[in-house]
């Protein structure tokens, strides 16, 4: 069974058309990595399958069931822009009154178990508006875990958090996963974090799913590519431009070339033509280059 299966979604605000025609499927205990330029209907797409909005057109399924279920809505847990908190009531005081808009019973050992699952135990007495970014993302997930959702819908819950927010947050989000049987939707600009933990992706642009893949697919499409350094980059660089279709240098300072068959191949070519190679690999491009090089064949 899939979590999310969507046929042919629209939205249209006014004459502003958000979402056109967009399919999409979301496996059960996937990661789902949800990408796309702002403005491309991410954010438009996840507020209707957590019935935030509604459809202008087209169909969404939860767990096989219409979207707008009873039983099917109490399974959903969202996190989208930020999570709604009194800045100065504590943590704890936040989460009870989540817990009793959701009518959650035991509400108190719920509480601890998801401030538990977000490694945020140990700070339920703070009040909200005294957390870190990276701790009011979580208390955001925490309060979207009340209830015992099967899925989780998150908007960028990276986005902003320094290398050790980064961190937990994969943890918390691989643990939701794998040991508490929830499938996640979450959407990040992120992409190198994001290739960390996704398991599937779907890539939307103009508000149209352009390709749905998972990590295995991707990592199957990434192409290879020679990466080295030479004393004279200026002299390589007009060197391999005669031979390979695609040369290119990269933040690091390294000369990329695509389509070649071998490093070997490439050091003999050079040497000789009078350059000596300091240093050569061979790498695959990553989300994020793969995500670009995707935009620019649409462009």
């Amino acid at each position: 069974m899939n979590a999310i299966e969507i046929r042919n979604l629209s939205k249209n605000f006014g004459e502003k058309q958000a979402v056109s025609g967009l399919n999409m499927t979301v496996p059960v205990g996937a990661i789902y990595g949800f990408i796309g330029e702002n403005g491309s209907g991410k954010s438009t797409t996840e507020k209707m399958i957590c019935g935030l909005i509604h459809p202008s057109g087209g169909e969404i399924k939860l767990f096989g069931k219409e979207h707008t279920d009873v039983d099917v809505r109490a399974k959903i847990g969202v996190l989208i822009e930020s999570p709604g908190c009194f800045p100065n009531y504590s943590v704890w005081n936040n989460l009870m009154l989540q817990a009793a808009n959701l009518r959650v019973e035991n509400a108190e050992d719920e509480i601890r178990k998801v401030l538990k699952t977000v490694r945020m135990e140990g700070a339920a007495g703070n009040k909200y508006k005294n957390c870190s970014l990276g701790m009011k993302q979580r208390i955001g997930i925490a309060m979207a875990l009340l209830g015992k959702p099967a899925l989780l819908v998150l908007d960028e819950p990276i986005n902003g958090l320094d290398a050790d927010g980064m961190r937990i947050m994969r943890e918390v989000l691989l643990d939701l996963t794998q040991n508490h049987g929830c499938t996640v939707v979450i959407s990040s600009h992120i992409l190198g974090e994001l290739e960390k933990i996704a398991t599937h992706y779907g890539i939307i642009r103009g508000g149209k799913m352009i390709r749905e893949m998972t990590a295995e697919e991707l990592e199957a499409s990434c192409r290879t590519y020679v990466a080295l350094q030479t004393r004279d980059m200026k002299k390589t660089k007009a060197l391999l431009d005669q031979k390979y279709a695609r040369v290119e240098q990269d933040e690091s300072g390294y000369l990329r070339v695509y389509n070649a068959k071998e490093p070997e191949e490439i050091v003999t070519y050079l040497y000789e033509n009078g350059v000596l190679v300091n240093e050569i690999r061979t790498d695959k491009i990553g989300l994020e280059e793969y995500y670009i090089d995707l935009m620019q064949e649409g462009k």
